[in-house]
């Protein structure tokens, strides 16, 4: 019986190419992709069969289809939306351009990937659907709106999915991380200084509980696997603590604790 297949967004680092290594170790047939080229080497220099995905651009996503079907025959068990980035920076200085820029590469790269892959799936009767969401897709903290907004768009999509394709023999998932080591507070920032025509250097913030992407691998692990996935996996204790707080306290004490991260 043939490998498996996963097509896995935003493998260059972090997150993306953790879940690429590990998948691969499980026996899957890897696809991952990246934005720019000199990645797309590195991962083909690592032994993945790798291909170039721009979320932002339909051309490129057209492009990655082909590409992602000429290597596995048109076979795809699985994907793994895990490519975006998140901007900073407070909502009354956030421009159509920077909202649009966030929406493209988080959400509507997302659904317009899915619009192909879906009937693949569909065809073989089967499939996985996980997305990478964040905590912040179920609550918002200041100075992140277009990311939070993109976030709780990502839910609503995976949401409606899920109820869409009932009865399909495809099973879509929702990963929330909290706090997990990678670069994604300078690659926001730096995001957010290219927009702004500035340059601007942050140091990572380490914030409390925070995990290694090994723990986003696990979850992803059992979604594509487990006979039964799950709608939603939170991964580290304040994704699990802000779920739960969430549904017992009144906003306005939600809103006390909220304002004292970020």
């Amino acid at each position: 019986m043939s490998r498996p297949v996963i097509l896995i967004t935003g493998c260059s680092s972090g997150i993306g190419r953790c879940c690429a290594e590990g998948m691969l170790k499980r026996g899957w047939h890897v696809v991952a992709s990246a934005r720019r080229e000199a990645d797309v080497e590195m991962l083909r220099a690592a032994g993945f069969d790798a291909i170039q995905l721009d979320m932002s651009c339909s051309t490129s996503i057209a492009a990655a289809v082909t590409a992602l079907q000429a290597l596995t025959g048109g076979r795809v068990d699985a994907v793994f939306l895990n490519a975006g980035y998140g901007q900073s920076g407070a909502v009354e200085r956030l421009t159509r351009v920077a909202l649009r820029e966030q929406f493209e590469a988080n959400v509507f790269g997302n659904v317009e990937l899915l619009t192909v892959l879906i009937p693949l799936m569909r065809g073989a009767r089967r499939g996985r659907i996980v997305f990478n969401s964040s905590v912040l897709g179920r609550v918002a903290i200041r100075d992140h709106g277009a990311y939070v907004a993109s976030k709780y768009a990502v839910e609503a999509f995976a949401d409606t999915l899920r109820l869409e394709l009932r009865g399909s023999g495809i099973r879509v998932a929702l990963i929330e991380p909290g706090p997990i080591e990678s670069r994604f507070q300078a690659n926001a920032a730096a995001a957010r200084a290219q927009l702004e025509g500035r340059s601007r250097v942050v140091r990572e913030k380490r914030y409390p509980f925070t995990l290694g992407p090994e723990a986003v691998l696990r979850k992803l692990v059992h979604a594509c696997e487990a006979h039964n996935p799950r709608a939603r996996y939170p991964v580290t204790l304040p994704s699990h603590l802000i779920g739960i707080l969430r549904r017992v306290l009144p906003t306005r004490v939600m809103d006390l604790i909220l304002a004292r991260i970020g």
